[in-house]
């Protein structure tokens, strides 16, 4: 039987018009009521999990089905099952909005399937991807001349940060860099130091204050050992909202620091650097733009799908000093300052295009929609805070 009423024939996989369609609107004969029940679904269904696992494991098909069974396999046995990361009741770990317009940015982008990473292959797209780093930067405070790209989230771009400072700053000789950060600052930084080449032995884990902050003076007094211990203080990483507490380090404070000292300061801003956007938000983050380089999530802080963050470094130069690499069958690169080959200053070639699930929400409502929900969220923590502190044995501890 057809998979979606069309696409028979010699060339099954190439559908009509009309089969096109027909699996759009099936597809959102599912998506919409889907949506619509996020408030009433549980924040977590684990239920008879493995069970359900087991009825949607599938060996390899031979044949096609029918789409309206595919989808019942699908919504009916897969998703429902996990935790509900889009809807308003889950509050552990973090949430993930999952813009229906991101979704939708997606498809678009999915069935142009344009080849992004090089400007000369789709010269607008490229474009479109380069004004999201650009208004990130902007965000963050930024020069002109910083760049960046979009990653899959905010492990992959603390790992980009830490091999582009090592390239910068260290070349390959990694033997007696050290790397220091609190104890608060997310596992992700030492995976990432361990994947661009340095030993496990190189991270000084700086113990926090009672606010949860880096102790700067145990940072300092630990790099003085470390000099005098002949080793090499490298880079330190500052926190801009942890996923324990959501702290922010004394950012002001630590830029002195770095840069009395000679370290490449890191920004982790996954959590909460979209807050930027706000008048708190910049009071709580003053001191990031002088970092050298800056991790943002949008998929925390924009409420997008998973597998939206972004790496920015101040000086672009450094990214395509680490990256670029040439290929005989790879075009000319753009030489002009505003056309960016991404290929050219990130690890990836072959990648979807991950800018327009930012640029179409943000263009379809602007930036100061994003900033009022913001807003938001900020209100309802102090008011939870308020509320809980009502409560007779709770302790807020952040």
């Amino acid at each position: 039987m057809p998979v979606a009423g069309g696409g028979e024939g010699e060339h099954p996989l190439e559908l009509s018009p009309q089969a096109m369609r027909r699996l759009v609107d099936l597809a959102m004969e599912r998506i919409v009521p889907f949506v619509e029940s996020l408030p009433r679904q549980k924040a977590s269904n684990l239920e008879r999990a493995d069970e359900a696992a087991r009825a949607v494991a599938q060996e390899l098909p031979e044949k096609g089905r029918e789409l309206a069974k595919v989808l019942g396999l699908l919504f009916d046995q897969a998703v429902p099952k996990g935790f509900g990361t889009a809807g308003p009741g889950y509050l552990a770990y973090i949430p993930g909005g999952g813009l229906f317009q991101s979704a939708v940015a997606d498809l678009i982008g999915d069935t142009v399937n344009r080849f992004v990473p090089l400007w000369a292959a789709a010269p607008g797209l490229a474009t479109i991807e380069a004004d999201v780093v650009r208004w990130f930067a902007r965000i963050v405070g930024y020069p002109p001349q910083a760049r960046g790209y979009l990653t899959s989230g905010g492990s992959l771009a603390n790992f980009g940060a830490l091999f582009a400072a090592r390239k910068e700053r260290l070349g390959d000789d990694l033997a007696s860099a050290t790397i220091y950060a609190s104890d608060q600052t997310h596992h992700s930084i030492l995976r990432a130091a361990i994947l661009a080449g340095f030993p496990e032995a190189s991270g000084r884990e700086i113990p926090s204050d009672g606010r949860f902050r880096i102790r700067l003076d145990l940072l300092a007094e630990t790099i003085r050992g470390d000099r005098a211990a002949g080793r090499r203080p490298f880079l330190v990483v500052g926190n801009a909202g942890t996923t324990n507490t959501g702290a922010v380090d004394d950012l002001p404070a630590l830029a002195e620091l770095a840069a009395r000292e000679g370290l490449w300061l890191h920004a982790d801003a996954a959590y909460g650097g979209f807050f930027l956007l706000t008048d708190r938000g910049r009071r709580a983050l003053a001191g990031i733009e002088r970092a050298d380089s800056v991790v943002l999530d949008p998929h925390k802080g924009l409420f997008l799908p998973y597998g939206t963050g972004a790496l920015l470094v101040r000086d672009g130069e450094v990214l395509r000093r680490a990256h670029a690499v040439r290929a005989d069958y790879l075009p000319a690169m753009a030489p002009e300052e505003e056309k960016v080959d991404f290929c050219q200053i990130s690890p990836e070639l072959s990648r979807g295009f991950r800018g327009l699930r930012v640029w179409l929400p943000f263009l379809m409502h602007g930036a100061g929609a994003f900033r009022r929900e913001l807003d938001e969220k900020l209100d309802l923590a102090l008011w939870a805070e308020s509320e809980l502190r009502r409560i007779p044995g709770i302790e807020i501890v952040a």
